[in-house]
Formats: C-alpha cells, structure tokens, sequence
C-alpha cells in the first residue's frame, strides 16, 4: 500500500506517516516497506489515475508490504491507527482466503478440463473409426445370379 493511502486511512498526514517510519526506520526492513524511485513514481502516477496527487510531489512514495502495514500500529499508536489496521490485517486475510479459494477453483477446472479433453478424445477417436469403417468395402447384399462363361 502507498503512504499516502495509508496516511489517509489513518487519519494523519502523509508527512507525519513518513516522519514516525523514519524514526522507527530499524522496524521496516526492505521486505516490510521501500521507497518508490523517481521513474517508479511516474510510472505509478501514469498508470493509476488516483494517485495523480503524486504527479507534483517533492518526496517519493514509500511502499508497505502486509508486514510493513503491521508494523504501523506499533508506529502510530493512536486509538484509531490501531482499529483501522486491525480492518486492514481483517482485509489482508480476507484477500489471501479469496486467492486460495480462486486457486483451488483453478485446480477443480483444470481437472474438469482434463475430463473433457479425455472425453472428446474418445468421441473423436470412435468417429475416426467409423470413418474407417465406412471406407472399406461393403459385401454386396441381395439376389445373386450365377454367371456362366
């Protein structure tokens, strides 16, 4: 998530966000949250429409991790920092269950697949076979008259 977000979710200033990171900086590692470069930021700015507050902006956006985003309530330890990352850590979990959930779903139709493929396979191969069938020479049927030479 971008500080600015969070700085709204939180109800304080992105200055401020950025200002307790720094004082705490030993508790966010490059896993837990880095700092956008300049091409990064105008590349975010140019592709997301909402973050175009950042177009004119000095200093470039940090970026948090789940982890990072949990680190903040031991950061910014106001009442309400602490009950809005509670709802986003809620929001974080709720996204990894829809993924597994999406992940088992892709599972359960390349196994469908699988079953299709097999059956249409089948079907195909019953055609091609009467279509050999069909080929061969029929054994004439009916009244036979004897032929003398």
């Amino acid at each position: 998530m971008v500080d600015t977000d969070l700085a709204a979710l939180y109800r304080t200033s992105t200055k401020a966000l950025k200002q307790q990171v720094k004082r705490n900086i030993a508790r966010f590692p490059a896993d837990f949250m880095f700092e956008l470069t300049g091409e990064e930021t105008k590349e975010l700015v140019t592709n997301c429409d909402r973050l175009r507050t950042l177009r004119h902006s000095s200093a470039n956006p940090m970026v948090f991790t789940e982890q990072g985003v949990a680190m903040l309530s031991s950061v910014l330890r106001s009442e309400e920092a602490i009950k809005i990352n509670i709802e986003i850590m809620r929001a974080f979990a709720r996204y990894r269950s829809l993924m597994r959930e999406n992940e088992e779903l892709k599972l359960e139709i390349v196994k469908l697949d699988e079953k299709v493929n097999a059956v249409f396979q089948f079907l195909l191969d019953k055609i091609d076979k009467l279509h050999e069938e069909k080929n061969q020479p029929r054994i004439p049927i009916g009244f036979k008259t004897l032929k003398k030479n």
